[in-house]
């Protein structure tokens, strides 16, 4: 993997998924959007696709022979995700604080205003994932974007998103202003 040189001010990247019990409920699909604009994040890309189970047996490889693994793999792939590339100064952890605890009791008592505190079911159906690492976040986006260019967004559309000015377009996705949308998936 080629090295990234970043400004110590640049945006960082993040993958974050709605999970198939979310986006089953439209109205929750919407509350969390609404939730990552309000936070101020970048949609940098998005997609909806139908995971099948092959891609995630592979994407979920860590887990593999956990007690989890086989209830994991069969719920993500059992009906619509859709997929995020977010923007923002500490996008990783800004948006593991907002999804809230894996564990849907713990989100419920210790973040009620979570993501997973407010619209979790158990800790399968927790309606988010999210990266929690710069290199994570690399291996994640290359799996839901393979035709994203991480070094090609920092060196072209990352300095016009965090210098602004951004427009968000139809698509639900952030541009710099008068660039008509973002480069090549």
């Amino acid at each position: 993997m080629t090295s990234i040189l970043r400004s110590p001010k640049a945006l960082q990247l993040t993958l974050a998924l709605i999970k198939p019990d979310a986006v089953a409920h439209p109205l929750i699909l919407e509350a969390v959007h609404q939730q990552i604009l309000t936070n101020k994040f970048l949609i940098v890309r998005m997609r909806e696709l139908l995971w099948r189970k092959e891609d995630c047996q592979k994407f979920y490889k860590e887990h593999e022979g956990r007690f989890f693994y086989q209830r994991l793999v069969e719920f993500m792939a059992s009906g619509p995700i859709r997929a995020y590339i977010l923007a923002h100064k500490d996008a990783i952890q800004l948006w593991r604080t907002l999804m809230g605890p894996t564990r849907v009791f713990r989100a419920r008592h210790m973040a009620p205003d979570s993501i997973r505190g407010s619209f979790g079911l158990t800790d399968t159906r927790n309606t988010t994932h999210g990266s929690d690492s710069v290199v994570s976040a690399s291996r994640e986006i290359e799996a839901f974007f393979p035709d994203f260019s991480e070094q090609r967004w920092y060196e072209e559309e990352e300095p016009q998103l965090r210098c602004g000015p951004v427009c968000y377009t139809e698509g639900g996705i952030h541009c710099a202003a008068g660039t008509g949308g973002p480069g090549p998936a």
